[in-house]
C-alpha cells in the first residue's frame, strides 16, 4: 500500500505505523464508579496480543487508542480510512493527527502534516486531510 511513511499519533502510545493498520473501529468504555463512560477511536494493528489467567490464553490484535471523546465519534473511522486511501498513492510521509473538538459535540477530526511540508503534490499547505470535522452525525 505505500503507507509504510506515514505515522499516526496515538493517544499515549506515541506514534504507529499506517501500513501496520488493519482495522479502525469506535466504541464506549464502561462507567466506572467516579468515571463517566468516554468513546474511543482505535487502531487494530497486525500484531498479536496475548492475555490470559488461570483458565486459559487469550490471542487477539493489538488494539491502540488513537482519541478519547464524550460523544460518539460515528464517521471518524470512514474519515481516517479515506484519508490513509488518499495517502496511500502520493508517495509522502508524514504524521497524522487525530483531533478532538473541544465543543460537546465530540468530533474527531484527522490531520496530516507532511515530514518536508509539502502535500505530494508540490503545494504547501501545512496540513491536508480531513479538515471537516467528523464525528456527531
Amino acid at each position: 500500500m505505500g503507507l509504510e511513511r506515514i505515522w499516526i499519533r496515538t493517544v499515549s502510545d506515541g506514534l504507529l505505523r499506517a501500513d501496520q493498520v488493519i482495522g479502525i473501529s469506535c466504541h464506549r468504555t464502561p462507567t466506572l464508579s467516579g468515571k463517566p463512560a468516554r468513546w474511543l477511536v482505535n487502531a487494530a494493528l497486525a500484531v498479536p496480543a496475548g492475555s490470559g489467567n488461570a483458565e486459559g490464553w487469550d490471542m487477539a490484535n493489538l488494539h491502540r487508542t488513537l482519541a478519547q471523546t464524550d460523544r460518539e465519534p460515528r464517521r471518524a473511522p470512514e474519515a481516517l480510512a479515506r484519508l490513509l486511501a488518499q495517502l496511500a498513492t502520493g508517495g509522502v510521509g508524514g504524521i497524522i493527527t487525530p483531533v478532538v473538538d473541544s465543543g460537546d459535540r465530540g468530533e474527531v477530526r484527522f490531520e496530516f502534516t507532511p515530514f518536508d511540508g509539502r502535500n505530494g503534490n508540490g503545494h504547501s499547505p501545512a496540513v491536508i486531510g480531513s479538515r471537516d470535522p467528523v464525528g456527531v452525525g
